[in-house]
C-alpha cells in the first residue's frame, strides 16, 4: 500500500521535490511521444534525480499533481512540463539548503553565498536553492552559465525584520557577481519575490500551486 497521498486541494506545495519509482517513471515516458529521443530522460529516475512541483498550467487534468524538471543547456536547456500521480512517488523532499551545495556553484560565486547562508542565519530564516545550481547539485550536470542567476527561497521573517532583511539582501546583490533571486515563501508554497518587496510596489504578486494572484 502506497502511504504517500496527495494533500488538501490534491498538490503538494510549490518547490518539494519527487522522486519516481523506476517502473512508474519509464511508464510516464513511454506515454510521451514527445519525449522520445531525450537520453537524459531514460534513466532520470534510475539515476535517484528527483521532479518539482511547479504551478498547474491551463487545461491540465485536475487530480493529477503538475511536477517539471529542466534539462540542462548541453541538452538543450528544454523545460518539460509532466503530470503524475500520487501513486508514482517513491519519496518527497525539499529543496536543498543553500550551505549544503555552496561547493557545487562556481568559485567567484561562493563568497556571495556564503553571505547569503550567514543573512538567513542572522535574521532566522530557511534559505534554500532552486534553478541552476539546485539542478547542478541534484544531478552533477552542468546547469550553471555566464548568465545564469542564483535562484533562492527564504522562510518569512518576523514583521520586524522585513525592512533590515530587504535592505541586506539588496547589499549582497548589489556587489555579487550573479544576480540574487528567489521568493519568500509561506508554508503552502504560495509566494512573493523580494525584490518586489524590497521596489516597495503598490500591489506584488502571490505565486501559488496555480497561477500568480
Amino acid at each position: 500500500m502506497n502511504l504517500l497521498t496527495l494533500p488538501a486541494e490534491g498538490r503538494w506545495p510549490r518547490h518539494r521535490l519527487l522522486r519516481l519509482a523506476p517502473a512508474a517513471w519509464a511508464a510516464l515516458i513511454a506515454s510521451r511521444n514527445d519525449l522520445a529521443g531525450e537520453p537524459l530522460l531514460e534513466s532520470w529516475a534510475q539515476r535517484g534525480w528527483p521532479l518539482i512541483v511547479r504551478r498547474r498550467l491551463p487545461g491540465e487534468v485536475p487530480t493529477s499533481l503538475p511536477v517539471g524538471l529542466p534539462l540542462p543547456p548541453s541538452a538543450g536547456k528544454r523545460r518539460i512540463a509532466l503530470q503524475i500521480q500520487a501513486d508514482d512517488i517513491a519519496s518527497v523532499a525539499a529543496l536543498p539548503r543553500l550551505a549544503e551545495v555552496i561547493a557545487a556553484a562556481p568559485q567567484d560565486w561562493r563568497p556571495t553565498l556564503q553571505q547569503l547562508v550567514a543573512i538567513g542565519e542572522r535574521f532566522g530564516v530557511e534559505t534554500r536553492v532552486f534553478g541552476s545550481l539546485a539542478w547542478q547539485w541534484l544531478t552533477g550536470l552542468t546547469y550553471i552559465g555566464a548568465s545564469s542567476d542564483i535562484d533562492l527561497t527564504w522562510t518569512l521573517p518576523r514583521k520586524t525584520q522585513i525592512d533590515d532583511l530587504l535592505a541586506a539582501l539588496a547589499a549582497i546583490d548589489a556587489a555579487a557577481p550573479m544576480r540574487v533571486d528567489g521568493e519568500w515563501l509561506r508554508a503552502d508554497g504560495s509566494g512573493v519575490n523580494w525584490r518586489e518587496l524590497q521596489a516597495r510596489s503598490a500591489e506584488v504578486m502571490l505565486k501559488t500551486a496555480r497561477e500568480p494572484l
